[in-house]
């Protein structure tokens, strides 16, 4: 895996744009072991048009520890064989609160030995994944402690969704955040960086997040 890394991410969705800017720019440390190219080239147009949508979204992880893994071709840390990894890992302590990156309905509850416990949420254009939840998961419903989600209903953005755990494939406690938009998979490190970039001066926030065009 990756060499965790800090950032100043914070659990509170209304942190000072200071501390979520200085966050982003660690992101490109993690995104270079993958390439750079990665990575968002905006034009000035389409910054303008994309940023701005991107203030209502929520980082996904409260006690947030570090990236463990990138997006991308890594060798996997169980098996040993080249594998694509369609998400970010996000380390964070055992038990620690995951919560809901973008308002939307809950497409499915996820029981494998890949994925372990874990949730997809539909939000527009993007699905969302959240895997090795802890927790339990039996005829379509996730239960965390107080949290009691089934498949087919609506949670708010920032809404608490579980607790990172340990089950399925993994070698420690994190958050395996995982986007598709319109079915293809997204690099989640570039939409850490749109949020970052919406807070970098007072926007109004937009109801539905935007089209990869809008920050390509």
């Amino acid at each position: 895996m990756a060499r965790c890394m800090r950032s100043a991410f914070s659990n509170d969705p209304s942190r000072s744009a200071a501390s979520i800017r200085m966050a982003s720019r660690r992101l490109p440390l993690a995104a270079g072991l993958v390439g750079l190219t990665s990575w968002l080239v905006w034009s000035p147009i389409a910054q303008a048009r994309g940023e701005m949508a991107w203030m209502r979204a929520v980082f996904p992880v409260v006690a947030f520890a570090g990236f463990s893994s990138p997006y991308g071709p890594r060798l996997h840390p169980l098996s040993g064989s080249l594998r694509s990894h369609d998400g970010i890992d996000i380390a964070a302590p055992l038990g620690a609160a995951v919560r809901s990156w973008w308002a939307g309905r809950l497409l499915e509850v996820i029981d494998d030995s890949g994925c372990g416990h874990g949730l997809v949420i539909r939000s527009g254009d993007y699905d969302h994944f959240y895997c090795h939840l802890g927790g339990e998961v039996g005829g379509g419903t996730y239960r965390s402690g107080s949290v009691r989600l089934r498949t087919g209903q609506w949670v708010g953005a920032g809404q608490t969704l579980g607790h990172v755990g340990m089950t399925g494939a993994t070698t420690g406690p994190h958050l395996h955040w995982g986007l598709r938009y319109r079915g293809a998979w997204l690099d989640p490190a570039r939409v850490l960086r749109a949020m970052a970039a919406s807070r970098t001066i007072p926007r109004t926030a937009l109801a539905r997040p935007p089209k990869l065009a809008g920050f390509r």
